[in-house]
């Protein structure tokens, strides 16, 4: 099915960035169209407590927090489609966007599709997937009540990962291959002060050991290569995200890790596709940062219309 009229604005993403864009366009009565992706709500979705979102001095639920910010697109006249975009066309204006069996014309695009997380690269772990290892704590860490888990990574990530998995298990491993952590320092000092957390430093996974269950993983101390097996119930990911960009190769300008190219103005190597949130910013990845270049998005696809005459 291809619809006959353009829209103004095609949205791809559901995360604070997508939903920020969507609620200043609809306002401006831009009638925006919301593609919600794999992940309706983002990576926010499977974040328990989010305390730096301002205006939530107690803190917000992530699940809760993009409830509400979906709910406030949605009073403004966004439309939603509860599916994922499967192929562009840059090429021609009006933009051309695949959505399962429907063709969207568009006459602008904000790309707000996020990131992933990243998984280690080994064959244990590809089998044992959804066998004891996980990438989301806050999905998984219910299962594992009682029991030894471990997180690889150092950063922020880690750090929130591992301590949400305190609220189950009994002992949280954190392996780190360096000998200092890389996370904020109020997310250092959360885990030096957990009793439950346990810090494996200078240390690799050079494989999950297990046949049809994780039962441990086997660690490799990167300063003086001893080989030591470290027995655990549960493995989880901690070691960051990449940016959703797949279907954007070969259209947009990316950069070799994966990040879209934008300018200060939030554009992309093509006028009037407009880039925000974690799928272009590799330095902040907040959820603050993520709806504020929403902003930047939607107003630049005002100034585009406008300044192309579109109404």
């Amino acid at each position: 099915m291809t619809d006959t009229t353009p829209v103004k604005c095609v949205i791809i993403g559901s995360g604070p960035a997508g939903l920020t864009a969507a609620i200043y366009l609809a306002r401006s009565d831009l009638k925006p169209v919301l593609v919600e992706g794999n992940q309706p709500g983002g990576q926010l979705t499977i974040t328990t407590d989010v305390e730096n979102f301002p205006g939530f001095p107690e803190g917000i639920s992530g699940p809760d927090l993009m409830d509400a910010m979906k709910a406030q697109a949605a009073r403004f006249g966004t439309e939603f489609i509860a599916d994922e975009v499967t192929a562009v066309d840059f090429s021609v204006r009006p933009f051309k966007i695949n959505v399962g069996e429907r063709l969207i014309r568009t006459h602008t695009v904000v790309i707000a599709s996020g990131a992933t997380a990243k998984w280690l690269e080994l064959e244990s772990v590809d089998r044992l997937r959804g066998k004891g290892i996980s990438a989301c704590a806050t999905c998984d860490g219910f299962f594992f009540k009682g029991q030894v888990v471990a997180v690889i990574g150092g950063g922020d990530t880690a750090v929130e990962e591992a301590t949400h998995l305190t609220k189950f298990a009994t002992t949280v491993y954190m392996i780190h291959r360096r000998d200092e952590l890389r996370a904020s320092k109020i997310m250092q000092k959360r885990a030096f002060r957990n009793e439950r957390i346990k810090i494996i430093w200078d240390s690799i996974v050079t494989e999950v050991l297990g046949e049809n269950r994780v039962t441990g993983v086997r660690l490799k101390n990167v300063k003086t290569n001893e080989i030591t097996d470290l027995p655990i119930d549960g493995f989880f990911m901690g070691i960051g995200h990449h940016p959703n960009t797949d279907i954007f190769r070969g259209q947009l300008e990316i950069e070799n890790s994966g990040y879209l190219v934008t300018d200060r103005f939030i554009c992309t190597s093509i006028r009037g596709v407009f880039a925000c949130g974690d799928v272009q910013d590799k330095r902040y990845r907040q959820a603050v940062t993520a709806a504020g270049t929403g902003c930047m998005a939607a107003k630049e696809v005002e100034a585009y219309l406008d300044e192309c005459e579109i109404t």
